[in-house]
């Protein structure tokens, strides 16, 4: 499918999301918002797939939303247009539960990693994607902000929920209420960033990543252990044991276990079958 204002593309094991509009520090359209929700549902039903990648084109990753557009969203009210109605796609697992599935939240439901490889600057509702992404992989100049309190908005789409379990709480409200800027280096020192990456280099580094993944270990135990983290966030210890008992004796009924201990008895690469439709 063609795209109008993201680029995608599949080199197996990896799909990339490029956010294209560089003119615009890669600003956030209403089509865009669409495009990328229905790129990542196709990348999760491709078993060329093991992982994805969000990142920007030129030298951004993500301004936020484009100022025309919320203009026009603070005249109107309306977040989607008839034109996008084709684009409409729910990925991930619907056994994750409506909590997932609230704006952008979708990313945390989906069955394989999501990176988002920061380039450069990334604020407001980029901030919000760079955020809910499974991993961030930071170059050094990239700069971050918040940006909402200089709006006159608050934390939006999930940021309240996630940030403060990424970095603490109260790292998280200085980054809210000042919505200062910080560099790479900065967001490696409070958590934020998974790996510091020289300029030029988060897009290999993910891609790199993504390849040892499907080199070595099973999609279906990744998709599980991302299900498990994020609901396991959301429950005490004793319910949160219980899956994980019972998760635990369904996985060594299937046949990924059995080529896992196959395969290391064997000293050669495991042969783990793909996630698709």
């Amino acid at each position: 499918m063609q795209y109008r204002d993201i680029l995608y593309q599949v080199e197996d094991p990896v799909a990339v999301i490029t956010l294209n509009r560089p003119d615009r520090l890669n600003a956030f359209t209403v089509t865009m918002l669409a495009e990328i929700r229905h790129a990542v549902a196709a990348a999760e039903q491709d078993p060329r797939v093991v992982g994805i990648i969000l990142t920007g084109a030129g030298r951004g990753f993500c301004a936020g939303m484009d100022m025309q557009a919320l203009d026009e969203i603070s005249a109107s009210s309306n977040m989607m247009d008839d034109s996008n109605a084709a684009l409409a796609a729910e990925p991930g697992d619907a056994a994750m539960g409506p909590d997932f599935s609230i704006a952008y939240t979708y990313l945390l439901k989906v069955r394989k990693p999501v990176i988002a490889a920061i380039n450069g600057p990334c604020a407001g509702l980029g901030f919000c994607f760079a955020v809910l992404s499974d991993l961030r992989f930071v170059e050094r100049q990239a700069k971050f902000t918040t940006a909402f309190a200089g709006r006159g908005l608050v934390a939006e789409h999930g940021v309240s929920w996630v940030l403060p379990r990424l970095i603490g709480s109260s790292r998280a409200l200085d980054l809210l209420w000042s919505a200062r800027k910080f560099d790479g280096v900065e967001a490696e020192r409070l958590g934020l960033a998974d790996r510091l990456c020289d300029t030029g280099t988060a897009l290999d580094t993910a891609k790199a990543y993504i390849r040892e993944l499907a080199r070595s270990v099973s999609p279906a135990s990744i998709m599980v252990m991302k299900q498990q983290v994020y609901r396991h966030l959301m429950m005490t210890l004793g319910p949160a044991m219980e899956e994980t008992n019972r998760q635990m004796e369904e996985s060594l009924h299937r046949p990924d276990f059995r080529e896992g201990v196959r395969s290391f008895l064997e000293q050669r690469e495991p042969a783990f079958k793909r996630l698709g439709a």
